[in-house]
């Protein structure tokens, strides 16, 4: 079975949804819509598929099995809406909405309407992600006691609507929340402008789960792109490179003893570094090929709108802490 496959919103991240689906066995691109006839047609050319300008006119005219949301957020709403009212499974770009308000309105048309959804939360896709998610469940890393992320780099031009918190923390709110399986339980936060006068640029954000503490450093003014996650448990500290997928484990070694006076001590010995091998692919394509074969197979999504929903809370929590109103 081939699914047939659109995509809504032709800019940046559009199109490259459209360049995977074009490269997927499983997925036949049947069209695109963007408001602007002319990038969107030059797309449609490029990739044998056809172009409307009006995307219910699309869904009303075509056989399209699913559908990739990659409009700006303010209009995520409206265009998921819609997609579900033509019966249509859909993959909203994350965030899943502008504010949990809008976003529960998009999970409940979905279930209303019996179509799947999912939410671009791509990180979880990450082969190096999917490792430490492993290797954290299988225990060998002990007990986690912190996760920290770093997202930093130069501010994004295409983004028009959104500030760092949302654009940026709410990737790795989510990843953290995926690998500890929890939500955290306190939320402090400090953000602020340093170069971009009306939206936050840059935040420190602090959560404290059950048993962990997690930090997530976000901005848009260090001049060099740099993507890391490390994880620190009671059997070892892992740290791995979104961008490069490089994954190292530095597995503890030690041992208890008394000391003189009958206490405890702990000796650490030199830990074994150990290059976890990860088989580098694109996160894109793996989350379009995730997507698109629970469609086929009638499986449960690994994104369900729910998690999506949980991350945009906590994002909404984070600034509303700093007096920003939503």
């Amino acid at each position: 079975m081939v699914v047939n496959v659109a995509v809504i919103g032709t800019g940046n991240m559009g199109r490259n949804h459209i360049r995977v689906y074009s490269e997927l066995e499983e997925a036949n691109l049947v069209a695109v819509s963007d408001v602007d006839e002319k990038g969107g047609k030059e797309v449609a050319e490029k990739f044998g598929c056809k172009f409307y300008n009006d995307y219910n006119s699309m869904l009303e005219n075509e056989k399209i099995d699913a559908v990739s949301i990659c409009v700006p957020t303010f209009l995520h709403h409206k265009v998921a809406l819609d997609v579900a009212e033509h019966d249509v499974n859909f993959l909203v770009e994350k965030p899943i909405a502008k504010n949990t308000e809008e976003g529960k309105e998009i999970v409940d048309a979905a279930k209303r309407n019996g179509v799947k959804m999912t939410v671009g939360h791509v990180e979880r896709f990450n082969p190096a992600v999917i490792k430490i998610k492993d290797m954290i469940d299988e225990g060998k890393l002990g007990k986690i006691t912190s996760v920290n992320a770093r997202r930093v780099g130069i501010f994004p031009p295409q983004i028009k609507d959104a500030n760092v918190v949302i654009d940026l923390a709410v990737h790795d709110i989510d990843i953290i929340n995926y690998l500890l399986g929890k939500r955290p339980e306190k939320i402090y936060a400090g953000l602020g402008k340093a170069l971009i006068e009306k939206r936050h640029d840059y935040a420190s954000i602090f959560l404290r789960y059950n048993g962990a503490n997690a930090f997530v450093e976000v901005n848009w003014i260090t001049p060099v792109k740099i993507r890391t996650l490390s994880v620190t448990g009671t059997k070892g500290y892992a740290e791995l490179n979104y961008v490069t997928q490089e994954l190292v484990f530095y597995e503890s070694v030690y041992d208890r003893q008394c000391d003189d006076f009958g206490d405890f001590v702990i000796n650490f010995g030199k830990p074994n570094i150990i290059n976890i091998d990860v088989k580098k692919e694109e996160p894109l394509k793996n989350e379009l090929k995730h997507f698109i074969n629970c469609i086929k197979d009638g499986k449960d999504l690994l994104v369900t709108g729910e998690e999506a929903l949980a991350a945009l809370k906590i994002s909404e929590e984070v600034l509303r802490s700093n007096g920003v109103s939503l």
